[in-house]
């Protein structure tokens, strides 16, 4: 059984003064709430911010440290001004309200607190890295820690690591408002497995990963730089028996509410003191409801619970105040001596009062303007075990693709939202227990246990990659290069384009920068030294970008090869091109459809290239051009897709076998240097002699022996070899 490692922003624990000294108790979050029961019962870790205990004497920190290692909770400790600019900066006036769909109070102009998210993450990976052991599961939480996977992978590449998102994914066109949307798509892209609480939100993340990151998507399985990330639906469960076991506490609770309100139905609304949670229109919705029915605030109660949250910010202040004075105007207008219709209370409750509130209210209230999942519904469902009340669900909160039995609302129609209170009041008894029973033994079913165990699975099956920083059972890298560096002859083949020099939009946009030019020109003018460049670009395009240089080049993958400047262009692969024109006609028709899509021509090969089309469309086109090149069943062409391109290409042309000619050129006893970050270089790498020093640019399975993370990193490996 592998060791699962927990990561989330907080630490299942409270810790608070007493005495002369300080306590850990229990956290009632509901990430806390989901995965303190396998966290107990594994012998994992958790990794999170035990909260602010700078209060402590050294000894006082001792106790509690050594408390936190008995529990095998690892603190990731933070100041106040990281709390300042992480959490609440970036994470709560940045992401959440943007995940949300609360355009105008997202805070965008928030380096300082971009710069902490930054440095936070990597504090957390790097403790993460720390203390994993081959094997070990990393689980790792919400919007607070969207970096860390990809700082992770790069401490540990073998790591398994998931990531599961406990807010909305919003729309692409939402997502892409965000100046740093990249780096957190690069940050989730290090996850083995991403997963999401509806379909929708997981369709919303493909889609913004495509449109930033040009990545390609297969059902539910996302190619980007060879990596695969495997996306999925976990709708998040409660601990249902929980709340449907029965307790004498919760009796006298329940017998005291009934007794207060006797004769009068009881409208009830929970949530955390939330912009996102609905809680203003909610109210402006029940006060069209005694307006256009004067008798209902003698028979009719709303109690209105506001969970304490986020205090220090400034927005949820202002929340508390707003809605206190929307109570007052309510009360004002439609209470009597006797009868207060509105009753708000800003506070915590305990479970039991908690428990005896779901089964005393006839109504549950449950309509955010957004919500990830909402739980709140799912705790009234599980709580009723006497399969009565009805819930009003909003059609924004992710618990509504499972509830259907709800009534489901709009709670930006406030006319609606009324109607559907006045419905649920006039409800006849048979179908509010119908309703309630199918919602209930649901809840029970795909309870929090459910939920845990089917992601946990799903990591598990993630394969256990080797590490490709070191020789298998030998030398590292560094040794390798410092090998090479000694060497009397030296072969370098690199690969061009997301190699030697980023992906563009455009191919003709991925020019070679000065340093690159220098660093070409010191390699090859190393005594004994031969470089050459191996490309799917034409002869005419490499030879604009680096014909100056003292390199040899090979061009369409091998097809065409100039060994150096003063040599001419040679054709190192015979075949019939007949098939050019008719898949040639093929492509045309297919890019004539696509806005963005185009076709390259080459001498042996036709390419698609798709790039900058819209992911959904590209995703259609390339099944389309699959099965109608797969209809043609042509024996004379080959098909290699590559990052945004399909290529057809005539058979035989491929690194490896120009590779070999290079090496046969060569002195006996030349030592080799190979880069490459795509599929065509994996037919480079299979070529290569075992004692070839191959090196794979980015994520994704490679032949090759070694790895490093972008094109950056890579010519820091040639620098190293002049």
């Amino acid at each position: 059984m592998s060791r699962l490692l927990i990561a989330s922003n907080r630490l299942p624990i409270t810790i608070q003064p007493e005495g002369d000294g300080f306590e850990l108790r229990p956290s009632s979050g509901g990430l806390a709430t989901a995965l303190r029961g396998p966290h107990a019962k594994g012998d994992g870790l958790w990794f999170g911010w035990p909260g602010d205990v700078s209060q402590a004497t050294p000894e006082q920190r001792a106790r509690i440290d050594a408390e936190l290692v008995e529990r095998r909770l690892v603190p990731i400790d933070l100041t106040a001004a990281e709390v300042a600019h992480y959490y609440d900066g970036f994470s709560n006036g940045a992401v959440w309200p943007l995940f949300h769909y609360s355009l105008d109070k997202v805070r965008l102009e928030a380096r300082e607190d971009w710069v902490t998210y930054q440095h936070v993450n990597q504090r957390f990976a790097e403790a993460i890295a720390a203390r994993t052991q081959p094997g070990d599961l990393v689980w790792i939480h919400d919007y607070h820690l969207m970096l860390v996977p990809e700082y992770l992978r790069r401490l540990v590449p073998g790591a398994r690591i998931g990531f599961f998102l406990h807010i909305p994914f919003p729309a692409a066109d939402v997502f892409r408002i965000l100046p740093w949307r990249e780096e957190v798509l690069r940050g989730l892209m290090g996850a083995d497995l991403l997963g999401f609480h509806t379909g929708e939100y997981l369709t919303n993340f493909a889609r913004s990963a495509a449109q930033v990151l040009a990545t390609d998507l297969d059902v539910d399985v996302i190619r980007w730089a060879d990596h695969s990330v495997r996306l999925g639906t976990f709708p998040i469960g409660i601990d249902a028996a929980a709340f449907a076991a029965d307790s004498p506490e919760i009796d006298v609770e329940l017998a005291a509410l009934r007794k207060n309100t006797a004769g009068r139905r009881l409208i009830l609304g929970i949530d955390r003191l939330d912009y996102t949670k609905g809680i203003l229109r909610r109210l402006l919705a029940f006060e069209r409801l005694l307006e256009g029915d004067q008798t209902l605030h003698e028979r009719v109660q709303l109690l209105q619970i506001a969970v304490p949250s986020r205090e220090t910010i400034d927005s949820y202040a202002d929340l508390r105040k707003e809605a206190n004075e929307l109570v007052g105007r309510i009360n004002a207008a439609h209470g009597t001596p006797t009868s207060v219709p509105v009753h708000f209370l800003y506070r915590s409750v305990p479970f039991e009062q908690l428990v005896a509130l779901y089964r005393a209210a006839d109504i549950m209230l449950v309509t955010p303007i957004r919500d990830g999942m909402n739980l709140v519904a799912k705790e009234f469902i599980a709580a009723r075990s006497d399969e009565d009340g009805v819930l009003v669900l909003s059609e924004f909160a992710g618990a509504a693709d499972e509830l259907r039995e709800a009534l489901i609302v709009n709670p930006y129609d406030l006319d609606a939202v009324e109607r559907t209170i006045g419905a649920a009041l006039q409800m006849p008894e048979e179908e509010r227990r119908l309703r309630m029973e199918r919602l209930h033994a649901r809840v029970l079913e795909g309870d929090v246990a459910r939920w845990h165990r089917r992601f946990v699975d799903e990591l598990e099956r993630v394969p256990v990659l080797p590490a490709r920083n070191a020789v298998e059972g030998g030398r590292s890298l560094d040794e390798e290069l410092s090998r090479l560096r000694e060497a009397p002859s030296l072969l370098v083949l690199l690969d061009y384009d997301g190699t030697l020099v980023p992906y563009a939009m455009m191919p003709e946009l991925a020019r070679p920068d000065p340093e690159l030019q220098s660093l070409l020109v010191r390699l090859a003018a190393r005594p004994g030294a031969r470089v050459h460049v191996l490309t799917g670009r034409t002869p005419a395009s490499i030879e604009r970008l680096l014909g100056e240089q003292p390199v040899g080049l090979c061009a369409e993958h091998g097809y065409w090869c100039r060994p150096d400047p003063t040599r001419p262009w040679t054709v190192r692969v015979t075949g019939s091109l007949g098939w050019k024109e008719p898949v040639g006609a093929l492509l045309a028709d297919l890019a004539a459809r696509t806005p963005g899509a185009f076709v390259e021509e080459k001498t042996s090969a036709l390419a698609f290239h798709y790039r900058a089309v819209d992911p959904t469309l590209a995703s259609a086109r390339v099944h389309e051009l699959r099965a109608r090149l797969a209809a043609e069943a042509r024996t004379d062409i080959e098909v290699l897709e590559g990052s945004r391109v399909i290529e057809v290409r005539l058979p035989g042309v491929s690194k490896s076998l120009v590779s070999a000619s290079l090496i046969a050129d060569m002195p006996a006893g030349t030592a080799i240097f190979a880069g490459g970050d795509d599929r065509t270089d994996e037919d480079l790498f299979a070529a290569l002699p075992p004692e070839a020093v191959s090196v794979r640019v980015g994520r994704g399975r490679s032949l090759a022996r070694f790895r490093v993370d972008d094109v950056s990193a890579f010519r820091a490996l040639l620098r190293e070899l002049v």
